[in-house]
């Protein structure tokens, strides 16, 4: 079985947001995966076979204006799982992260109804803006995402765990 958590959200900045959205940020974006892992992980090294991802966010790495709560929430997430991976490998189970980037995804088309056709122009223009600073120079693809996590989940990663893997085309810049 493969386990996959991760919520995108936009929260209000931290400096201005009263506790009650701090606590609904913390809550969405670290407890809630907590308590999804809490439930299934015994029952995964019991059978001998387990795989975690954690969809989280670039953001981990390169906090986002805007984004605090949800960085900050998403941090401590990474953080706190990064140990409890290395407690389950030697039990078949594997616990890692993908940081999306800039994927080609309704979220990054802005204003425009979700599920509804883009004008063709207007999508190239659009992709062409927010892809300009990406190595790659282009957005990633929902399938090749959708292709690593499956890859994590697989038979073929079972020496993989407390790993934070950006699926961003080059945008972090980091050497380790």
């Amino acid at each position: 079985r493969c386990l996959s958590t991760g919520k995108a959200s936009r929260s209000a900045p931290a400096r201005t947001a009263p506790r009650a959205k701090i606590l609904e940020g913390v809550t969405q974006n670290m407890v809630t995966p907590i308590e999804l892992i809490q439930a299934v992980i015994d029952g995964m090294a019991k059978r001998g076979f387990g795989r975690i991802v954690n969809i989280t966010s670039l953001s981990v790495y390169v906090p986002l204006p805007g984004l605090d709560l949800s960085s900050g929430a998403r941090a401590g997430l990474t953080s706190f799982l990064a140990g409890v991976a290395r407690t389950v490998i030697d039990r078949n189970v594997t616990i890692n992260s993908l940081l999306p980037g800039k994927l080609d995804t309704d979220r990054l088309r802005g204003p425009h109804e979700a599920g509804t056709p883009e004008d063709p122009a207007a999508a190239a223009a659009r992709k062409a803006r927010i892809s300009a600073d990406v190595p790659a120079k282009r957005l990633g693809t929902p399938e090749e995402f959708g292709q690593i996590c499956a890859f994590l989940c697989s038979v073929h990663a079972g020496y993989l765990t407390g790993q934070n893997i950006p699926v961003d085309g080059g945008l972090y810049v980091s050497a380790f």
